[in-house]
């Protein structure tokens, strides 16, 4: 177990030492999530120790957030952050499969964020370590499953904010589609310029109409090997990219 600064020391997050942890994808997820006025309910699925969940609930301070993992122990941690961070009013954790149709409300949500495994079964190495299993391989955790779970829990209009490997692009989108969740803003990140794209940020609408913009690419890193001012503006407390 360590306990880590997220935002520059913003947030204090007990986290495993082995298992998931916050990273890059996950602070470029919280800052890709736009919240708009009128939005109240947030749910995370996924959530492990609730880092992305407790970002949000510290950037907007209108919202109530709701994150779901199947992972009891993670879960807990979950808790323990939102009380140590004073935010337990607003952010509150449940232990569950998300593809269990009675645990969440229906219709209920107006934003939907997820970092879901990138990895199909057939494509990765099981960890000896289950968490780390859990969180990086697609077992209870589809893009099938994630697209279910955004027609059933948000309401209409509601939006699907992701972050997932650009090289199951195909995959991703195909599944939202068969669920009328239709893509609205994709953005590639990559290391840096002339390297392939490792993952994507995506925004979605619930029976959306047409209508997709593809957003400049976001490099990690310059030609100097230093981050660039676009990543380091995520980490920052209220940045948005």
């Amino acid at each position: 177990m360590t306990c880590d600064d997220v935002l520059f020391g913003r947030l204090k997050i007990l986290q495993p030492q082995n298992g998931p942890r916050v990273n890059m994808d996950t602070i470029l997820l919280s800052s890709w999530v736009r919240v708009r006025s009128g939005t109240h309910e947030v749910l995370e699925a996924g959530c492990a120790s609730g880092a992305v969940s407790l970002i949000l609930a510290m950037k907007y301070g209108s919202i109530h957030v709701t994150g779901i993992d199947i992972q009891e122990e993670l879960v807990r941690l979950a808790e323990l952050n939102a009380t140590n961070n004073g935010l337990n009013d607003r952010a509150k954790f449940i232990a569950g499969d998300i593809r269990d149709k009675d645990i969440l409300p229906r219709e209920h949500f107006d934003v939907l964020v997820v970092n879901p495994p990138y990895s199909s079964l057939s494509s990765g190495r099981e960890s000896p370590d289950i968490s780390r299993t859990t969180a990086r391989l697609e077992a209870s955790c589809t893009p099938d499953d994630v697209a279910e779970l955004a027609f059933r829990t948000l309401k209409c209009r509601g939006r699907l904010f992701a972050v997932f490997a650009s090289g199951r692009l195909d995959v991703f989108m195909a599944a939202m589609m068969r669920h009328r969740i239709t893509p609205k803003r994709l953005r590639f990140v990559y290391p840096n310029e002339g390297t392939n794209s490792g993952i994507f940020l995506s925004e979605f609408v619930k029976l959306g109409g047409e209508g997709l913009s593809i957003l400049p690419p976001l490099y990690v890193g310059d030609k100097e090997g230093n981050y660039t001012p676009e990543l380091l503006k995520a980490y920052e407390p209220d940045g948005n990219i």
